[in-house]
C-alpha cells in the first residue's frame, strides 16, 4: 500500500481523542518488582523506563497513545501501549474507541513527527489538546469523502479511515521478532538475600574515554566497515551514529565488552562490539566477570541510580565507583554471576542474545 497524503485532512486531537489522561507517578513511588512497566519521557524502549511492582492505583490502561510531554530530548514523541503500565506524569494517555495495536502504531508515528514543535521551553502538555495532525479518511467507492453529520472529529464532517491505518500497518514487510524462552519459564528474582556492592570494588578499570568529534566522522548507512560512536544519548544503547570505521585512528577505538557511561547524563549501556565515543564518555571494564548477559543484568542496576544525577550532578568516576548496587549472592556471599547470566538467557529473547 501506498500513503498519497494529498487528501489527508485536519484533526484536533481533543476531539480524536475524547479521554486524556495524566500519568500519576514518580520513581520514588515505586516498588521494586517485574509486574509492571514504568513509562516515562523516553522515546526508545516504547517509553518504559524500568519494571516495578503493580500498583492499582497508579495504573494507566493500555490500548492507548502516550504522548511524550516533558523531557528533554524525549518531548513531542509518541508510543503505543497495548497494556497497562504505571505512568510518570510526564506523559498523557488518550484513548480512542478505534485503537489497536496498527492504528495506535500509526497513530504514534503520525504524532511524534510533532517532536520538533517542542522542548522545555514550550511543553506539549499545554498544547496538546489542540494539537493538529492530518490522517486519511473515510471516502465512498467513488473517492468523494463520506462525512459524519455529527462532526464528531471535525467541523467539517470527515472521518478519519481507521481501516485503511491498520491496514497500511499490516502491510509493511518485516520479520516479527520471535524467542523460544517462555515467560512462565523465566527464573524468578528473589531479592531478599540480595547485597550490596560498591561498584568500584567490582570492576578492574574505569577510565574516561578519549573523545572523537562528531563534525570529525562520516556517517555510515551500511553495517559493514562501519563502526559505533557512542555518546550520552540514552537511545539506541547509546549509540548515536554508525562511522566510517577506516577513518579512525586506531588509538581512538575502544575494545567491546565495556560498559559505557555518559558522566552528565548517567547513561549506562553494555557495548558488545568495538566504538569509538564522544565526549564526557566514561569505559568501565571487568576482567573476570562481564560479559554480553552479565554486563546487561549490571546495567540494568546502574540504570536504576540515573535519577540521581544530572548536569548539575554529574556521575563523575569517583561517584561511579562509590556508587552501591544490590546483586544476588552465591552461597560464599560474593556476586553469583552465573545466576544473573541465566536470568539474562532465560528472559523473553534473550536467546536471542546468542552469537
Amino acid at each position: 500500500m501506498r500513503l498519497d497524503i494529498k487528501d489527508w485532512k485536519p484533526f484536533i486531537t481533543a476531539r480524536l481523542f475524547p479521554v486524556l489522561e495524566n500519568g500519576k507517578a514518580n520513581q520514588q513511588m515505586l516498588d521494586e518488582g517485574t509486574e509492571c512497566f514504568y513509562v516515562g519521557a523516553k522515546k526508545n524502549d516504547n517509553g518504559v523506563m524500568i519494571h516495578c511492582m503493580r500498583d492499582e492505583s497508579l495504573i494507566t490502561k493500555g490500548n492507548c497513545i502516550v504522548f511524550i510531554c516533558n523531557g528533554q530530548g524525549s518531548v513531542g514523541f509518541a508510543n503505543y501501549m497495548d497494556v497497562d503500565f504505571i505512568g510518570t506524569t510526564d506523559i498523557v494517555a488518550g484513548y480512542n474507541e478505534h485503537l489497536n495495536e496498527y492504528v495506535g502504531t500509526f497513530l504514534a508515528t503520525i504524532y511524534s513527527q510533532e517532536r520538533p514543535k517542542y522542548s522545555f521551553g514550550r511543553k506539549w502538555k499545554t498544547h496538546l489538546r489542540d494539537t493538529e495532525v492530518k490522517l486519511p479518511i473515510q471516502c465512498n467507492a467513488d473517492g468523494a469523502a463520506l462525512k459524519d453529520d455529527s462532526r464528531r472529529y471535525s467541523d467539517d464532517g470527515f472521518v478519519p479511515d481507521w481501516q485503511f491505518m491498520e491496514d497500511y500497518i499490516k502491510s509493511l514487510r518485516y520479520k516479527p521478532l520471535t524467542t523460544k524462552n517462555k515467560v512462565e519459564n523465566k527464573n524468578e528474582l528473589d531479592l531478599t538475600n540480595w547485597k550490596e556492592f560498591f561498584f568500584g570494588d567490582l570492576i578492574s578499570s574505569i577510565y574516561k574515554a578519549k573523545a572523537i568529534n562528531k563534525d570529525e566522522l562520516n556517517e555510515s548507512s551500511e553495517k559493514a566497515g562501519s563502526i559505533r560512536y557512542v555518546t550520552r544519548t540514552g537511545e539506541n544503547n547509546g549509540c548515536e551514529m554508525l562511522a566510517v570505521r577506516s577513518e579512525v585512528p586506531e588509538n581512538l577505538i575502544e575494545e567491546g565488552n565495556a560498559i559505557s557511561i555518559g558522566d552528565t547524563t548517567a547513561t549506562c549501556f553494555y557495548q558488545d562490539e568495538e566504538f569509538i565515543a564522544g565526549d564526557h564518555m566514561v569505559v568501565v571494564r571487568a576482567n573476570s566477570w562481564l560479559n554480553k548477559y552479565t554486563g546487561l543484568f549490571v546495567v540494568a542496576m546502574l540504570q536504576r541510580e540515573q535519577y540521581k544525577y544530572s548536569y548539575g550532578r554529574a556521575f563523575l568516576m569517583d561517584r561511579i565507583k562509590e556508587t552501591i548496587i544490590k546483586l544476588p549472592v552465591d552461597t560464599d556471599g560474593n556476586p553469583d554471576w552465573q545466576f544473573m547470566e541465566n536470568y539474562i538467557k532465560a528472559l523473553p529473547y534473550g536467546d536471542r542474545l546468542e552469537g
